[in-house]
């Protein structure tokens, strides 16, 4: 063939129009689902087809070994294979591998209703970023969720999530949901296995992306065999991602509770007993209890805010309105001058109750007058050093590479 044949092709080949963009990928995660991955593509299929909505059925494999790849195939899916092993590896290899704008996620065993996604697809038409199933209004049937996950595990972990977080969603941990492909592919999510699910709203909701949710229903799913997902450690493991990404509810708000609660105790036992009622008094052993919550709280709040700190830098998390200015613009002198008042001050008190004590030739140390100052003023050397070491800590986080 000519050297002019060829680049006349290529210039047919340049004005052919391209393939138009599917509206719609529903992605299923597999591993090992030749019992269910048929009637779900069956029906996943069937609603593209009887609604008209542009798209393709994508199953993300995790390394099946029973054939399921050929049976989906078979029905007409696409398959991709993700060799990182894990619930939430599948998933994010699938959301790459997708072609549609919009994916709708869900599980492979058959105990969600591929057939019935026209609320979601309205919701992320409506331009929702984000659109959470919710089992709890659309209908649980019996036999569906363990009693464990239904009333304690699901629960506590949505509020946990709207708590912290937040999150304007009931059923915190539905495994159907619909997004937008490019929305959060944005987020550059991480966790490979059951958190997975925690992180994709978590982040979504400290990037303000628009979440919104539909009711769906649940129902037994088809496998003879147990399913993946293991209640105490995938529990241990959604619980753990968001009090690492919360210092503010693991961190600060403990530490706060404790030094609030250490100086009012410290306050009231500060000039003397205590009387609570005539049989009951707080005396000296109450006031080194309260200093120690004020240490404590200080070593909480220190924690939390080198964590967001670094998070920040990081990139872990996206800067806090609240706290990134004064996080990220607090230079390690100011700290320093902090620390340096309040050491001077506990010295202070505790050259004074080294003196008095030596005034008495060293004999017993008096509780209602030298002990209960040496206790405060070790309290607030004890602050500073802290303090100071907590500054030169957050310096080093913003030493260059």
């Amino acid at each position: 063939m000519s050297q002019s044949t060829l680049e006349r092709d290529d210039t047919r080949a340049d004005r052919r129009p391209a393939a138009q963009p599917l509206e719609l990928t529903i992605l299923m995660p597999c591993l090992n689902e030749a019992e269910t991955i048929e009637v779900c593509v069956r029906k996943a299929r069937g609603y593209l087809e009887r609604s008209g909505v542009s798209g393709e059925v994508l199953i993300a494999d995790n390394g099946s070994t029973d054939g399921s790849q050929a049976l989906a195939e078979a029905l007409g899916a696409r398959v991709v294979a993700v060799p990182e092993k894990g619930y939430g590896a599948a998933l994010m290899g699938g959301v790459r591998a997708a072609h549609g704008r919009f994916v709708i996620m869900g599980d492979a065993d058959d105990s969600y209703d591929f057939e019935n996604l026209d609320g979601m697809v309205q919701h992320l038409r409506d331009g929702a970023d984000l659109v959470m199933g919710n089992r709890f209004k659309g209908g649980i049937a019996p036999g569906a969720m363990p009693p464990l996950h239904r009333y304690l595990g699901n629960p506590v972990l949505s509020f946990i999530g709207r708590l912290f977080f937040s999150i304007p969603v009931g059923d915190f941990h539905c495994g159907l949901r619909g997004f937008s492909r490019e929305s959060i592919l944005g987020l550059g999510l991480q966790s490979p296995g059951m958190e997975f699910a925690s992180e994709m709203v978590v982040k979504a909701s400290l990037n303000k992306l628009r979440i919104e949710e539909t009711p769906t229903t649940l129902k037994p799913d088809g496998r003879s065999r147990p399913p993946h997902l293991k209640t105490w450690r995938d529990g241990w493991r959604h619980l753990r991602f968001l009090l690492l990404h919360s210092p503010r509810f693991l961190f600060i708000y403990p530490g706060l509770a404790l030094i609030a609660l250490g100086l009012l105790g410290s306050l009231v036992l500060a000039p003397g007993e205590l009387h609570v009622t005539p049989d009951i008094k707080l005396d000296i052993h109450s006031l080194v209890v309260a200093c120690f919550a004020v240490l404590i709280g200080v070593q909480l709040v220190m924690f939390g805010a080198l964590a967001r700190r670094y998070q920040a830098l990081e990139g872990v998390l996206p800067p806090s309105a609240n706290f990134h200015k004064f996080l990220l613009g607090l230079s390690l002198e100011p700290i320093l001058q902090a620390a340096l008042v309040i050491f001077l001050a506990g010295a202070g008190g505790v050259a004074w109750s080294v003196m008095h004590w030596a005034g008495s030739g060293f004999g017993p140390i008096l509780y209602n007058g030298v002990m209960r100052v040496l206790v405060i003023s070790l309290t607030g050397v004890a602050v500073a050093i802290q303090l100071a070491a907590a500054g030169f800590l957050a310096s080093v986080f913003t030493l260059r590479r």
